[in-house]
């Protein structure tokens, strides 16, 4: 028995029934592919969310150990060298891969999706008539502050990461923890190096106050209720981050140049 044609409505798209629903418009399958790519970038960035906050509060130990009288001490004792030799725990090397995968897709979906909107806007991709609600200066600036956040985050890479976890998971070598003071030390004695560093802090905190309330929206976690209890909750993250790692950098620093004595 042939089963009758009949118009459904689906969230306003159009489709038709025979049985098997399919959708023809293309406008909606754009909708749903852009929706998928938002949320994959969402998830991603939120995960790298917690792992800064494990590594932001590492590196805090270093001011810790700097008050606190233990600094250069061994893991254990020291409160840096003991997240040191925590950040290379078989645990770690595991989720090495999983966050540099985390990275990648982060990024490459934020330039896909610009891409994509850029293209959809053609050449009024600036001229935009009416915004409803005034947009922030960071969700205007995402791609900027997350290419500033991305090549500084490389740079960064190649003071620690390189000398560090690259020596033990690629070359097998032991690295004794107690060399993270000597990397602080050595990285921030230069003052233009700190102020190199608090910049991209910054670029950070914009970055975040947007991308940690925009993800959570992205997933549906947010609503008009908690909306901006989402976007304080982002701002008090990002916050401290900025917080934590700048005082980091600024306590090496006075260290390294003997205006703190350990």
């Amino acid at each position: 028995m042939k089963l009758p044609r009949k118009s459904i409505s689906l969230h306003g798209f159009r489709a038709y029934s025979t049985g098997i629903l399919t959708i023809k418009d293309n406008k909606t399958i754009m909708a749903l592919s852009s929706i998928t790519k938002k949320l994959i970038m969402s998830v991603s960035g939120l995960f790298l969310i917690l792992f800064m906050l494990l590594h932001s509060v590492i590196n805090f130990f270093a001011v810790i150990d700097a008050f606190n009288g233990t600094w250069g001490a061994p893991a254990g004792t020291g409160w840096y060298a003991s997240g040191c030799w925590f950040m290379a725990t078989p645990l770690i090397d595991i989720m090495v891969p999983i966050l540099a995968l985390g990275f990648i897709v982060h990024i490459a979906y934020a330039g896909i999706l610009t891409y994509g909107n850029m293209k959809a806007r053609g050449p009024q991709a600036y001229a935009v008539p009416h915004q409803g609600k005034a947009e922030s200066w960071a969700s205007k600036n995402m791609l900027v502050l997350g290419v500033v956040v991305l090549g500084l985050i490389f740079f960064h890479m190649s003071h620690f990461w390189a000398d560090m976890q690259y020596v033990e998971f690629f070359e097998g070598k032991h690295v004794h923890p107690e060399i993270c003071y000597a990397l602080l030390v050595d990285t921030f004695k230069p003052l233009w190096m700190v102020i190199l560093y608090i910049v991209w802090f910054a670029a950070l905190w914009f970055h975040l106050t947007h991308g940690f309330w925009s993800a959570l929206q992205t997933i549906g976690w947010s609503n008009k209720v908690w909306e901006k209890r989402l976007m304080c909750a982002g701002k008090a993250l990002a916050t401290l981050f900025f917080v934590l790692l700048t005082a980091t950098a600024i306590v090496a620093h006075l260290v390294a140049n003997g205006h703190l004595t350990v």
